[in-house]
């Protein structure tokens, strides 16, 4: 396997006799691409600028999923990749769910929300059993990292020390990295962190804020009058002073709320893929840039 449809990216005749990695969508490609180096392929299912929750996949990518080595994906997240793996792919697989088991982190008091009461019908999230944002948190990522590593040396077994040795470079830094994210909000004016949606709860549980989402788990799902209220209760009760959008969502309803309340507005990305905007950058640029919006807006120091 591995050799089919050379094109997407890099030199045709190289990259097409490589091992292939597909992954569905930017993290988890990301990961794979530190991982295998220059001794696999990688090619990210959900392109730049696309929703990764909304991705259909087209009859070439299908061919790259039943042709790859090594397939890297989170079961419920895209119900298209879902049916294309379930359908075509071999067993070389690394299932996030099955590394990773999610929870619902804005209830029950686990890492946020503090957010009223309000019924969450958009919530369900596809076939998923909580929350699926769990890159997230760098140490989940980490554990995703081990896998992917242990998957990719399975899959070729002569590259297996370099997998390895490239694993603990990114693990390394993913620990860095969560070393600044706890250092940087260790001492805040606030912990209320308002979204357009419920998708940073492993961050928020990881570093001791409070997410409150306008729109639960689903980014395209429109809050209710009273969710709006209610969420404006809570800004103003809280002193917060920003209320965080996505680039890959439209920020309308996130605007709104911020000029009926005069607060302002600001990105926080959930990183679930780039954008045109975004390209460039990578998940450790995506995450300090976070970093900062959140030291900003809740008065960090």
């Amino acid at each position: 396997m591995g050799t089919i449809l050379a094109g997407c990216g890099g030199d045709e005749a190289t990259s097409g006799d490589l091992p292939t990695v597909a992954a569905s969508f930017y993290p988890l490609a990301f990961v794979a691409e530190q991982i295998g180096g220059s001794d696999v392929r990688v090619v990210n299912l959900t392109p730049p600028g696309v929703e990764s929750h909304d991705l259909e996949l087209t009859p070439r990518q299908v061919a790259e999923i039943a042709a790859a080595d090594l397939v890297v994906y989170e079961r419920g997240f895209q119900p298209s990749v879902d049916e294309a793996v379930e359908q075509n792919a071999g067993d070389a697989r690394v299932e996030v769910t099955e590394v990773v088991p999610l929870e619902h982190l804005d209830e029950d008091g686990h890492g946020g929300a503090a957010a009223p009461d309000d019924e969450h019908a958009e919530d369900e999230h596809g076939d998923l059993a909580g929350d699926p944002h769990v890159w997230l948190d760098p140490t989940l990522l980490a554990r995703i990292a081990d896998a992917v590593a242990d998957g990719l040396a399975a899959a070729v077994p002569a590259s297996a020390d370099a997998f390895h040795e490239r694993t603990d470079a990114l693990v390394a830094e993913l620990t860095a990295l969560d070393e600044e994210f706890s250092t940087g909000l260790k001492q805040c004016e606030r912990s209320v962190v308002v979204t357009t949606h419920e998708a940073f709860g492993y961050l928020a549980h990881r570093y001791g804020l409070e997410m409150v989402g306008i729109s639960g788990l689903s980014p395209d799902a429109e809050p209710s009058p009273a969710r709006l209220a209610d969420v404006g209760e809570v800004i103003a009760d809280e002193g917060v002073t920003t209320v965080f959008y996505e680039r890959l969502v439209s920020p309308k309803v996130a605007e709104t709320l911020a000029d009926d309340l005069g607060v302002v507005t600001a990105v926080l990305d959930p990183i679930e893929g780039l954008t045109d905007e975004t390209e460039d950058e990578d998940y450790f640029t995506l995450m300090r840039a976070n970093l900062g919006a959140l030291e900003e807006a809740n008065g960090c120091t």
